[in-house]
């Protein structure tokens, strides 16, 4: 510790710090509530789950303190945030350590015994040590060939034996992190712009509804399946079902048939077959149990994610059909409406020019900046192979790189947590789109337990190895003096192996950001037939012509918002039925963005007429060839064209040939720009053939 250091603690640096982790663990806390129910998550998942996102986030913080706290000045004035090397040495030991238990050993073995059907806390944890011993097998595998290299290289000792342990696992999440980087880099920027156009979001959101109701169908049929066994489970009274009937009631108290299955799936199926062991033995039971667990979270999340579209579809529809109003209301509120949902300052026509201008425009401007946000990071993880003095990721960190005194300041270490913290979003937005992951996903309210531990373990795994991976963007005179570097650092490059995997493995990058600019996954997808890799593979796939998937997805939204709705409460009164009604010229009403979905509402909305909104009334019959789709445009372009009055005067005195249909009677339909159309075989009815 240097004499100013000494002489002078950094009391307002100490007090800021504690105020970040305090407003961190709020924010924790906020993200815990809106996946997890507080008061039925037990504590067990609710405590691991909270540090393992609260040290991330700490990391966040401590990277940029220690980046100033380690500059080459001593001017306590100039560096911004920083701590003693002492505090930030106990910060770094208590954050790594903690995250690689809760990594490798606790949250593995709380999310299987979370999942486990067992009754008893006994049959948990024998069940979860069972299903940890393949995964641990592997780990341990893995160590046993590095640690032959590692031992035989540089001998058995306490340093050795903690290189290789830190190496391996920095080594697996730099792996991890790298790909779902390199992919959430691409993907972020190329949402944005996507989302910008107001026609194509509302495509896309056609094109993906077949899909997701589809699997909506499929979870709540196998739900039905399941509840159905357990039904039939029940009427079982004697033999070895006896011996467990307290736990198959405990089993029916929790099924609903047919209630279960909501209004939205209107095709009704057979009853299943269903087949009950002679047998009933504790480990069937186990197992029936888990995957009715699995099940009904598994529809909770279609049903969510079925409910979020039509919610996002009807609201697309008024901004876009506010195009001819130039006013956009505010629906009826529904009990589960956010703050921002109820806040209604904005005028009708602000609202408008704030969703139907400003916002898309938001987006182009924000996919431009993080595009550029992405190049950097791209570049300077291909340059600090060659030389981290061309990193731009590091010119916008240290201001003052020629100064001994203040190379980073409280602006530099704000640039700093903003470029980790996109670094974060990056691999953490891959992990919600590549669906890879056995089926888990994140429910408001609703996640399941061995999800949430699941998606923690992946935060908590990536948390050091994308800080660590920033900081070699740095210059070695500003990363090498650092707390975090003497740490952690120096122990990955204790191999000439491992040194030169940290400085080369980044490059590839490149794979996964190729990948995703070039859509490589549909490709591979169509070409060799695979199940889905990502959400937004198909996106391009959904405007083409004969597919059928966005037509099909517009009619399937259409009949829910019919009769069959879960939107029940945006249905009723006539604001609703103008939202998403026709917008023409004669009928200039505002539109009206509907309210976030009550489930709970048991009524359905009132049916609604055919009449299609003016987006929908220009899209081709489903059965249309090229040719006649081709005619019918030509058509209608000429028959709505309005001549002016010297263009029927010029026919006069000419007779017109047989084949133009001279010698016919004269009428209204022969006179004027109508008299083109003949060209392309005009019938009587109006239709038109070529």
């Amino acid at each position: 510790m240097t004499t100013i250091e000494a002489a002078s603690p950094p009391i307002g640096s100490e007090i800021f710090f504690v105020i970040a982790l305090l407003v961190i663990s709020l924010v924790v806390l906020l993200l815990e509530r809106y996946y997890l129910p507080l008061r039925t998550t037990p504590a067990y998942l609710l405590v691991p789950i909270f540090f393992a996102l609260w040290l991330p986030a700490s990391i966040i913080l401590l990277v940029p303190i220690d980046i100033a706290s380690s500059s080459s000045d001593h001017d306590a004035g100039s560096r911004g945030i920083w701590l003693p090397r002492r505090l930030l040495l106990v910060s770094w030991r208590i954050s790594y350590w903690l995250t690689f238990v809760l990594t490798w050993f606790i949250l593995p073995l709380l999310a299987e015994y979370a999942d486990a059907g067992y009754r008893d806390p006994k049959g948990r944890l024998l069940f979860s040590l069972r299903a940890n011993v393949r995964y641990q097998s592997l780990v341990f595998g893995a160590g046993i060939i590095a640690g032959v290299y590692v031992f035989v290289s540089y001998g058995v000792s306490l340093e050795s034996l903690k290189s290789l342990v830190m190496a391996l696992a920095y080594s697996w999440g730099l792996v991890l992190a790298i790909y779902l980087m390199g992919h959430g880099l691409v993907a972020i920027p190329r949402r944005l712009f996507r989302n910008a156009s107001v026609s194509g979001r509302l495509k896309r959101i056609q094109g993906n509804a077949a899909k997701v109701h589809e699997k909506m169908e499929d979870a709540i049929q196998y739900l039905d399946d399941l509840e159905a066994q357990v039904e039939e489970l029940a009427r079982r009274k004697t033999g070895s079902a006896k011996v467990f009937q307290d736990w198959i009631e405990e089993l029916a108290e929790d099924i609903h048939l047919p209630e279960s299955r909501p209004r939205t799936v209107t095709q009704r199926v057979p009853a299943p077959q269903v087949t009950i062991p002679n047998v009933i033995t504790e480990k069937y039971l186990a197992d029936l149990s888990r995957q009715l667990s699995r099940a009904r979270h598994n529809r909770a999340r279609y049903v969510d994610e079925w409910d979020r579209l039509l919610y996002e579809a009807v609201a697309t529809q008024a901004v876009l059909d506010s195009a001819a109003s130039k006013q956009i209301e505010i629906g009826q509120t529904s009990p589960y409406s956010s703050v921002f949902d109820r806040f209604t300052i904005l005028t009708p026509y602000t609202r408008y020019l704030y969703k139907y201008y400003f916002v898309p425009y938001t987006r182009i401007f924000l996919g431009c900046f993080f595009s550029l946000a992405s190049i950097c990071i791209i570049w300077s993880e291909l340059s600090k192979s060659v030389n981290p003095i061309f990193s731009i990721v590091a010119l916008t960190v240290i201001h003052h790189p020629d100064s001994e005194r203040g190379q980073i300041g409280f602006a530099g270490q704000v640039i700093a947590a903003c470029w980790i913290l996109y670094m974060f979003a990056a691999a953490l937005t891959s992990l919600t789109e590549v669906k890879v992951w056995r089926g888990r996903a994140l429910v408001r309210r609703n996640t399941h337990g061995e999800s949430a531990m699941w998606y923690a373990m992946q935060v908590a795994k990536l948390s050091v190895p994308l800080s660590f991976n920033f900081l070699t963007f740095l210059s070695r005179d500003v990363s090498e003096p650092t707390v975090f570097n003497h740490f952690l650092g120096r122990l990955i490059k204790f191999t000439p192996l491992g040194k030169w995997f940290d400085l080369l493995f980044p490059i590839f990058i490149l794979v996964p950001v190729c990948a995703t600019l070039f859509n490589l996954y549909g490709k591979v997808k169509r070409c060799v037939g695979f199940g889905e890799v990502i959400d937004d593979e198909d996106e391009e796939n959904t405007t083409a012509y004969g597919t059928g998937s966005w037509r099909e997805g517009r009619d399937l939204i259409e009949r829910e918002l019919q009769g069959h709705s879960s939107l029940g409460r945006l249905g009723n009164g006539p604001a609703y039925r103008r939202s998403y009604g026709p917008n023409n010229s004669n009928n200039r009403r505002a539109a009206t963005i509907p309210a976030p979905i009550d489930r709970s509402s048991g009524r359905a909305p009132p049916a609604r007429s055919r009449t299609a909104p003016r987006q929908e009334q220009d899209v081709e019959p489903e059965d249309e060839g090229f040719f006649e789709a081709f005619s019918h445009r030509v058509k209608n372009t000429i028959d709505t064209f309005e001549a002016p009055k010297w263009f029927p005067n010029i026919g006069e005195g000419i007779k017109r040939p047989k084949w133009m249909g001279g010698d016919d009677s004269p009428g209204p339909s022969r006179q004027g720009a109508n008299t083109i159309t003949n060209l392309f075989g005009a019938r009587q009815d109006g239709r038109v053939r070529l």
